[in-house]
């Protein structure tokens, strides 16, 4: 048996030579192997970039990952004068290599005295010159790479550490966003949907365990508790994957709560269904491009009216006042707060014709009790008193505080008199999820622009809505169930309520028609977290983890201009995925982003993804953005990206103790998303792959089947008739 000396110096492979805060250098000796070591107990390639030695010091080994290998040449040249042409000019024997040190390995002593090793980020202490540089044996090189607690879900191993197995704490996966980047073709996709299956095959694997394991400590069981023993097998895990390519369809469709959703209902497929009323202010002013000046305040208004049930019936005279004076209270505690009426031109213009066109509504009816009449002809007095000095010529439009405020009184006093009240006049929220239909958010906007004056400015929106609403593709989305509740809604998309079993709810945005895409992305990933932080809220600060997978990410969280005021889809879609990547953590709701252009993703999304993997990236802006990501020490790591075979990456980050190379697990072909590349020859060779465009060109054009049978039946009748006639 050998003594801690001399395996020490049996795994020696050379000295250091210079040391410096972010490099190492090593002089091999002339006996360190040149191709395969056998001395550390398994034969192993050694010197191979990127692989681990060992320097001792006094809290255990110092761990290094090789950057470079070299070799120095000779420093004495060839005479001068002779003509050696059949002689080589060797190399001088001396290696060299390049470490970047990363952390502290130590020894561990087991409970049953069994000694084993614990490796930690960080560096202690530095070497000095001349400590040798030793070989990890096959246990420590499995103690790096396999460090770290709660390692519970695998997802490959590492060849470069004699294919020990590389697997990670779920917490630190999806809790704090992963980001999985990579080229096309470089095994992306088939790493996200193998990252969701492992993680729910090692839950429901643990959880089998834990129940066997129960039973049989306490021996027999009841029928009754082998019942409940068998509900709580299953998992109380979500997964939302958001996939605009399709590929998702039946990726995960041989496992339990798996539910599809998509444009067109097929069979196992659900209806995909984003109900207009579920759009909040902010989307719906990117859809209708709307205007800061006249068109959004506008439209704001009239969401809040119609989310306020006040188009739901046909009023009498009387409450059609009562809800115009309630308009008018509204408006003009805003106009009063935002000083408008005494600000700077044309505001207070602005505000002097709105009066005008209040004033030529304040009719008196007979249906009007006394009380109401008197009380709306005090405020027509005032209001006309008020339009009457700024009619006269070069008079001043701006008003002052006193006479905003005793108009507010008076329209407030007729708003008591038709039986409103402070309550009633307070405005609702914009983007409350009440239902309304599209017809009726167009009559809000048309009776609120009358009473904002603002009619002539919102012609262009309201088109906008109408072509929305024609849509007959979209109307399946937006409108296709009227009897649909947020409660139904959030049962269906992201778990069903009062129950522990975990769901996989894939939503295929393929066929979403381009203007309403970003849209319809931003609002189911804005509604899963505005859920989640009201779970948080009435279940006294408990989260309900989450998991949103949000794939080619670099069309959906673009960079954008943020001095630009203008809403635009792909800016507001964005803006929903930072707020989740800064704020989603503390409710429970962690981020999956897969992307082929991580330059083109929004830096405040990427910069809050602690964990990193990474597949082959071969564009160099794309390798610059990742090296930014990244520490100065492992940089020497990503240079290996461009070369990276398909189905390897690299693993960094917060859920790694240290950047680690992982050929990942073999996906079944069957499990594996729908992102193959076509197969040009197998379909040359293949005389029988034809297409029937009739049928492709029917369904794009929505041609209902009955009309196409009865127009292929009359052609054949004339066809027929002009055969007679010949």
């Amino acid at each position: 048996m050998l003594t801690p000396l001399a395996n020490a110096d049996s795994l020696r492979i050379g000295s250091v030579d210079f040391v410096s805060p972010d490099e190492i250098i090593v002089l091999l000796d002339i006996e360190a192997p040149n191709n395969i070591a056998l001395n550390s107990g398994i034969p192993r390639p050694f010197p191979r970039i990127n692989s681990y030695v060992l320097i001792p010091n006094e809290s255990g080994f110092l761990v290094s990952q090789i950057e470079w290998i070299t070799i120095e040449r000779s420093q004495y040249p060839k005479r001068r004068g002779i003509q050696d042409f059949g002689v080589i000019d060797l190399p001088y024997p001396l290696r060299k290599m390049s470490l970047n040190p990363l952390g502290v390995l130590k020894e561990k002593i087991s409970r049953n005295e069994e000694i084993g090793y614990e490796f930690t980020r960080g560096i202690e202490m530095f070497p000095t010159v001349g400590d040798p540089v030793l070989l990890p044996t096959q246990e420590q090189l499995k103690s790096i790479v396999e460090s770290g607690s709660n390692r519970r879900v695998n997802i490959g191993v590492s060849p470069i550490a004699g294919n020990a197995e590389i697997s990670v704490d779920p917490d630190r996966l999806f809790g704090q966003h992963l980001a999985i980047l990579g080229n096309t073709g470089s095994g992306k996709s088939c790493s996200v949907a193998g990252i969701v299956r492992w993680s729910l095959e090692a839950a429901r694997a643990e959880r089998k365990r834990y129940n066997k394991e129960t039973e049989e400590l306490y021996g027999g069981l009841t029928e009754e508790e082998r019942l409940q023993l068998s509900i709580s097998e299953s998992i109380n895990s979500r997964f939302i994957i958001l996939d605009p390519n399709g590929e998702y369809t039946n990726t995960f469709s041989n496992m339990s709560n798996v539910k599809v959703f998509a444009v067109e209902e097929e069979r196992n497929i659900h209806q995909l269904h984003i109900p207009l009323w579920l759009w909040n202010s902010a989307e719906w002013c990117a859809f209708t491009q709307a205007s800061s000046g006249a068109q959004r305040p506008t439209l704001i208004q009239a969401l809040r009216t119609v989310r306020d049930g006040q188009d739901m019936e046909m009023p009498t005279s009387s409450q059609q006042m009562r809800r115009f004076l309630r308009t008018l209270v509204t408006i003009v505690i805003q106009e009063r707060n935002s000083g408008s009426p005494w600000g700077s031109f044309p505001k207070p213009k602005s505000f002097f014709e709105k009066i005008q066109k209040w004033n030529s509504e304040l009719g008196q009816s007979d249906e009007y009790t006394g009380e109401q009449n008197e009380a709306l002809n005090q405020l027509s007095e005032n209001l006309s008193e008020l339009i009457s000095a700024r009619s006269e010529r070069y008079a001043h439009m701006d008003f002052t505080l006193t006479e905003v405020s005793e108009m507010l009184r008076l329209i407030q006093s007729a708003h008591y008199a038709f039986g409103g009240s402070d309550q009633d006049a307070l405005p609702i929220d914009a983007d409350i999820p009440r239902p309304f239909t599209g017809e009726q958010l167009l009559r809000s906007i048309e009776a609120n622009s009358e009473i904002m004056n603002t009619s002539e400015y919102v012609d262009t929106m309201l088109m906008r809505i109408r072509t929305l609403l024609s849509d007959s593709k979209l109307k399946r989305i937006t409108g296709g169930n009227p009897d649909l509740t947020l409660e139904q809604w959030l049962n269906d998309y992201i778990c069903p309520s009062n129950n522990a079993e975990g769901s996989v709810s894939i939503i295929d945005l393929s066929l979403v028609p381009t203007e309403v895409i970003h849209i319809i992305t931003a609002i189911i990933a804005r509604m899963t977290l505005e859920a989640l932080q009201r779970y948080r809220k009435h279940h006294d600060g408990k989260t309900l983890p989450t998991t949103l997978v949000m794939e080619e990410a670099h069309t959906f969280i673009k960079q954008y201009n943020s001095d630009s005021e203008t809403g635009t889809a792909t800016k507001m879609c964005a803006k929903v995925f930072e707020k989740i990547a800064r704020e989603g953590r503390k409710f429970g709701l962690g981020l999956i982003l897969s992307s082929q252009r991580p330059s083109e993703l929004s830096p405040t999304v990427l910069s809050q993804c602690n964990s990193f993997l990474l597949h082959r990236i071969n564009n160099d802006r794309d390798q610059d953005l990742v090296n930014k990501l990244v520490p100065d020490n492992i940089r020497g790591l990503l240079r290996e990206l461009p070369s990276l075979p398909s189905r390897y990456a690299i693993l960094l980050g917060w859920a790694s103790e240290l950047p680690v190379s992982v050929e990942m697990r073999y996906l079944k072909k069957e499990h594996r998303p729908k992102s193959n590349d076509p197969d040009y020859w197998d379909v040359w060779m293949d005389n029988e792959r034809t297409v029937d465009w009739k049928a492709i060109a029917d369904d794009w054009q929505e041609v209902d089947e009955e009309e196409t049978e009865s127009e292929e039946l009359q052609n054949q009748v004339i066809e027929e008739d002009c055969a007679f006639g010949d």
